[in-house]
């Protein structure tokens, strides 16, 4: 039995409950199984366990078999001196602590069925492992389950911008524009516009972002799409000559090797075109972050984005110094506008409002995702094929999330879903 089953037996109590035992005779009753340990040390911390007529508080270790904390090297080692007891499937052997004290163990008792059920999950290739067992779980139980997970990734996306700040030193303007250039390059050129955008200083692209042609320049020189760009083109050739200037103001470094990717991609999202509009946003709205703050009004925040139209050269080109073709004023399209309101809007209210302690702010972050239409993607479309309602972005992103965090990492026994598939039957 893989140690694990085991930890998730004890933390929900799928054992039997009466008449427990140490093998040595000693009642045992179980007050509190403690707080998971994911670190070093103990399974569980701070557990209440009464055994005899003492009660005990204490951290509580799991093992398959009894002989493993000597295989483990605990007897030993301090860190496993506050064990008050010792959870296995079989004592085969007796266990101290470093100090020579035995320690009381308790050999668990529980339906063989959750082991089955288990092993069941990942006896065949699924996509996930409860696949075909998802039908048995309640509705209630997944609704409150998406809330969770929500949460959680909201959660994940603080930490994420938490270590931005750190970086601008708490500039919220410039945090926004970090993270909004790590979501703009439609999904295989953000890492590449991530990397421009942190090889460029936030005040320099303040000092240009009242001129359009000077913040194409710096962004087009930056991210290396003009260097060995030969052509004749007045309007490439002026950006050229711009940037140079720039570059030797501001002593800029354009960024090596960003590997810029067209291949399978629209024209319209070529990164050439992402700039500009990356560009026309910039230079639109002088403090983005500041705008989305004061406005809460999902048709508001998708205009913000869906009016950056590009300059008038893009309009007629895709590449620099390429063919021209009719004029086309080249807006993103709502599912990349959407994109980023899930994305990068969301998230950054929702940790405003956790720095600012502004309740509200973090409850507009939610409120955006519930009024979203959902993402649309492999995992959404695998997810309502096995019966999951997916009817907003909050749906979507709680069940990417999910897959990312717990099906792809076979963490079935944190999942709530794994957890009523898997707990059916449990010993009273």
């Amino acid at each position: 039995m893989k140690e694990c089953i085991l930890h998730y037996i004890w933390q929900y109590k799928l054992f039997a409950q009466h008449d427990l035992y140490t093998i040595d005779g000693q009642s045992v009753e179980v007050i509190d199984v403690g707080r998971p340990n994911i670190h070093a040390g103990p399974d569980f911390f701070n557990a209440k366990i009464k055994i005899g007529k003492t009660i005990w508080a204490g951290n509580v270790e799991i093992h398959n078999l009894a002989s493993d904390w000597n295989r483990h090297a605990h007897q030993g080692d301090r860190n496993y001196g506050n064990v008050i007891l010792h959870v296995v499937k079989k004592a085969d052997v007796p266990v101290f602590r470093s100090d020579g004290q035995k320690i009381p163990q308790l050999e668990l008792s529980f339906a063989e069925d959750i082991e089955q059920n288990y092993q069941a999950m990942f006896a065949a290739a699924k996509w996930v492992a409860c696949g075909d067992k998802l039908k048995d779980v309640t509705p209630i139980y997944i609704h409150a389950w998406k809330h969770a997970l929500i949460a959680e990734r909201m959660e994940q996306k603080v930490k994420e911008i938490d270590d931005l700040l750190q970086k601008t030193k708490g500039h919220w303007e410039e945090t926004f524009f970090l993270v909004l250039c790590k979501h703009f390059g439609y999904s295989v050129n953000n890492d590449a516009f991530f990397r421009l955008a942190t090889s460029t200083s936030w005040q320099i692209v303040q000092k240009c972002s009242s001129d359009l042609f000077q913040l194409e320049a710096l962004l087009y020189g930056q991210s290396g799409l003009l260097h060995g760009t030969i052509t004749n083109d007045d309007y490439i050739c002026s950006l050229k000559r711009e940037y140079e200037f720039l570059r030797r103001k501001f002593k800029l470094q354009p960024v090596d090797n960003l590997q810029w990717r067209l291949l399978r991609l629209r024209p319209d999202n070529f990164p050439h075109i992402r700039i500009a509009q990356l560009a026309s946003l910039l230079f639109t709205r002088e403090n983005l972050f500041s705008y989305v703050i004061n406005n809460q009004e999902v048709d508001t925040l998708v205009q913000l984005f869906i009016t950056a139209e590009v300059s008038d050269y893009w309009q007629s080109h895709y590449l620099p110094g390429g063919e021209t073709h009719t004029l086309k004023p080249k807006k993103m399209g709502l599912s990349s506008v959407y994109s980023l309101l899930i994305n990068v809007v969301a998230p950054m209210l929702f940790c405003y409002g956790e720095h600012k302690q502004v309740e509200e702010l973090k409850e507009r972050a939610l409120t955006l995702l519930d009024k979203l239409p959902p993402e649309n993607n492999h995992i959404t479309r695998k997810w309502k094929a096995m019966g999951m309602e997916i009817n907003s972005a909050s749906d979507s992103q709680a069940f990417i999330y999910l897959y990312k965090n717990y099906c792809e990492e076979k963490k079935c026994l944190r999942c709530r879903m794994g957890h009523q598939i898997l707990a059916k039957t449990r010993v009273d």
